[in-house]
């Protein structure tokens, strides 16, 4: 997209500079330098992004909000009898051969204990007692 594309663009929107510049969260004076394809006798090229967002605009898009979320399909219930077994706790045996509930899955590892570490080592004072010997 050159200078002239761009005011063409604006043009055939019917929109001014003010108006494209605020559609393109631009300020007005940068629109005026693209119309241009100047600033300060420097070439200026209209960026990707900008561009982008005008085809967006021509194409009547305002806004975009990312990708459409997929919906999950319901799971057809059959038996209201059943998903209720399916989502009941399980139980322990009646036989009392178990402890509790099964769980499905690896079993729970049990979180290693903090080994205190110090950065310098103390003396312990040695504790002497005197025990007479008994006499005989």
């Amino acid at each position: 997209m050159d200078k002239g594309d761009f005011k063409r663009w604006r043009k055939s929107l019917n929109l001014s500079q003010k108006d494209a510049a605020q559609k393109l969260g631009l300020k007005r004076r940068v629109v005026q330098y693209y119309e241009k394809g100047e600033r300060d006798g420097n070439k200026v090229e209209i960026p990707l992004s900008v561009r982008l967002a005008c085809w967006a605009i021509a194409e009547g898009r305002e806004d975009y909000h990312g990708p459409a979320k997929r919906q999950e399909k319901a799971k057809p219930v059959t038996d209201v009898a059943e998903e209720a077994a399916d989502l009941a706790p399980a139980s322990a045996p009646a036989d009392g051969t178990g402890t509790g509930p099964v769980v499905d899955g690896p079993p729970i590892a049990k979180p290693a204990k903090p080994v205190a570490t110090r950065s310098k080592p103390v003396a312990k004072k040695a504790r002497l007692s005197l025990v007479e010997p008994e006499s005989t």
